[in-house]
C-alpha cells in the first residue's frame, strides 16, 4: 500500500521561491517537484502526445518510487470516442511503456457528451487496452452520477481492473461565484457533480479540487483523509491529486491532507527539503 500525492503539473513558474527553490529554471521543475511529491497528472499529453525521447527524459530526470499518470490524448477520448483509434491508442502506450517504473496509472477522460448509450464504446475499448497497464476513467455526464448507467458503468469498470477517476470539484462549488475572478474562471471549467468514493480497482485514483482558501478545505479534506487511510489499510494504492483553481496553492493542498491522513495512519512523510538548496548547490559546484 502506498500513498501517491500529487499536482495537475509540474511546471507552474509562480512555484519558484515557494514550492521550489528560488531561481530555479524552468528545465530544472521536474527534477524539484518530483523530489517533493510522489506523483504528477501528465495532462499535456491530453492536448500532444510528447516524442519518445522527452518521455526518455522524464523517466530518467525522476527518482525511484515516482510515478506519471498521463492523461489519454484527446484524439482517442474526444474527437474519435474510443473507436478506430488503434494507431493512436498503440503510440500513446508506446509512451507509457518508455516510463517503465515510473509509469503509473492513465487516465482516460470521457467527453461530457459521453453518455450510458456509449458504454459499448468503453467495453470494446477497455477489452484491448493491455492488463499490465493501469488505467482510470473519469465520466463527466449525469448518467454516471446517480444516472442510470452508473451500476453498469462501474461494473464494467470493474470487470477490467480499471479505477473510476474520482473529480470531486464540491469544495470548490461551495465557494459562492463572487468570490473572485479566479473562482469564477475555475467553476466554469470544472464539472459540478455528487462526490463519489467507489473503488472498483485495486488502487484508488481521486482528483480533488480545493477551495482557493487552503485552510478552509479541512471540512472535505478530513473525510478524504479517513477514506484514504481506509483504503490504505486494505492494501491498495492510493492516488490523490490535488488542484487549486490557479493550482499556485495546490502542492501546499496535498500536504494538508499528507498531515491528516498522518492522524488515522502510519505514512511515510513527505521529503521537505531546504527552499535555497538551488542556491546551496551551485556554490558547492564552484569549489
Amino acid at each position: 500500500m502506498t500513498l501517491y500525492l500529487g499536482c495537475p503539473a509540474w511546471s507552474l513558474k509562480t512555484w519558484v521561491g515557494n514550492f521550489f527553490p528560488s531561481g530555479t529554471k524552468q528545465r530544472d521543475y521536474l527534477a524539484q517537484y518530483s523530489r517533493r511529491l510522489s506523483t504528477v497528472e501528465g495532462n499535456t499529453t491530453f492536448y500532444a502526445l510528447p516524442d519518445a525521447a522527452t518521455v526518455d527524459r522524464w523517466r530518467d530526470e525522476t527518482p525511484d518510487g515516482f510515478k506519471f499518470c498521463l492523461k489519454v490524448p484527446q484524439t482517442i477520448s474526444h474527437h474519435k470516442r474510443l473507436r478506430d483509434c488503434e494507431a493512436e491508442t498503440a503510440q500513446f502506450i508506446d509512451r507509457l511503456q518508455r516510463l517503465r517504473d515510473r509509469c503509473g496509472p492513465a487516465f482516460l477522460q470521457l467527453p461530457p457528451t459521453f453518455t450510458g448509450r456509449n458504454l459499448a464504446g468503453l467495453a470494446a475499448f477497455l477489452a484491448v487496452w493491455p492488463c499490465h497497464l493501469a488505467l482510470a476513467v473519469e465520466p463527466r455526464h449525469s448518467d454516471f452520477f446517480g444516472g442510470p448507467a452508473e451500476a453498469d458503468f462501474e461494473s464494467l469498470l470493474s470487470q477490467h481492473s480499471a479505477a473510476r477517476c474520482i473529480f470531486d470539484t464540491t469544495a470548490l462549488f461551495s465557494v459562492p461565484k463572487t468570490y473572485n475572478a479566479m473562482v469564477l474562471d475555475a467553476q466554469s471549467r470544472k464539472p459540478r457533480f455528487p462526490k463519489r468514493s467507489t473503488r472498483t480497482a485495486s488502487f484508488a485514483f481521486v482528483r480533488y479540487v480545493s477551495h482557493p482558501d487552503v485552510p478552509a478545505n479541512q471540512p472535505w479534506l478530513q473525510p478524504w483523509a479517513k477514506q484514504v487511510a481506509d483504503w490504505l489499510s486494505t492494501g491498495s494504492d492510493v492516488y490523490f491529486f490535488g488542484h487549486h483553481p490557479d493550482d499556485t496553492h495546490a502542492p501546499t493542498v496535498v500536504r494538508l491532507l499528507h498531515t491528516y491522513v498522518q492522524a488515522h495512519t502510519p505514512i511515510l512523510p513527505l521529503p521537505t527539503p531546504d527552499l535555497k538548496d538551488h542556491e546551496a548547490g551551485q556554490q558547492q559546484a564552484l569549489f
